[in-house]
């Protein structure tokens, strides 16, 4: 067995600068962003907006069209350039190279050790500043949720809110964290004064229990 790493740092760092440069619009990358954000705005609308929402048109149905037609061209061009002495289509060998693969493995699993990470501090109470923000995320997500649907919201979530968020965030960094840090004082104000008023009513029960009791 080979024990070699998976991936190297190099590679794995100069694929993480790419993703980070498109999804913030930064490094001469915001023309991939602005092709990637204009083809999902397209997809959608020939998919599920009004373009091609009444005809019944998905996009299983598009992709299985598109390589029916492309596999039928190509088999019978390589047919007739058997029989007729042509050259063959020019088809190239497409392989899948194993750094691309450990690349994108070594990226994945970065992104699934931060985010059990970050369940782990929410659970054991150990980051309230990252269980807010996890809160406002999964609230805003769940009304989202609510007003439309299932495609529309993968759509959104998938490519317009990761190109845009995280770019905003990034410019409007202190504002944010001024009013994040604003609400996390209220909401820890607000959970003293139930922690009170919990306890003052359970004081006020286990007393009423025990008088009852007492009595005859």
């Amino acid at each position: 067995m080979d024990d070699a790493p998976i991936a190297t740092a190099d590679g794995t760092c100069a694929a993480g600068e790419f993703v980070w440069d498109v999804v913030l619009w930064r490094r001469g990358r915001a023309d991939v962003s602005a092709c990637l954000l204009a083809a999902t705005a397209a997809s959608w609308l020939l998919f599920y907006g009004p373009v091609g929402g009444g005809g019944g048109y998905s996009a299983l149905s598009l992709a299985s069209d598109v390589l029916l037609l492309l596999l039928t061209v190509l088999f019978v061009w390589a047919k007739a350039a058997r029989l007729l002495n042509r050259p063959a289509p020019p088809v190239p060998e497409l392989r899948v190279s194993r750094r691309a693969v450990d690349e994108a493995a070594a990226l994945l699993r970065a992104a699934l050790d931060a985010a059990f990470s970050g369940f782990h501090d929410i659970a054991t109470g150990r980051d309230p500043v990252l269980f807010f923000r996890v809160f406002l995320c999964l609230w805003a997500v769940s009304i989202v949720g609510s007003l439309t649907d299932f495609p529309t919201f993968c759509y959104a979530t998938g490519v317009v809110a990761t190109l845009t968020l995280p770019a905003l965030y990034q410019k409007y960094q202190e504002c944010i964290d001024t009013y994040m840090r604003f609400a996390y004082k209220n909401l820890r104000m607000y959970e003293m004064v139930y922690e009170r008023l919990s306890m003052k009513c359970f004081v006020r029960v286990r007393d009423l229990v025990m008088e009852v009791l007492k009595d005859p």
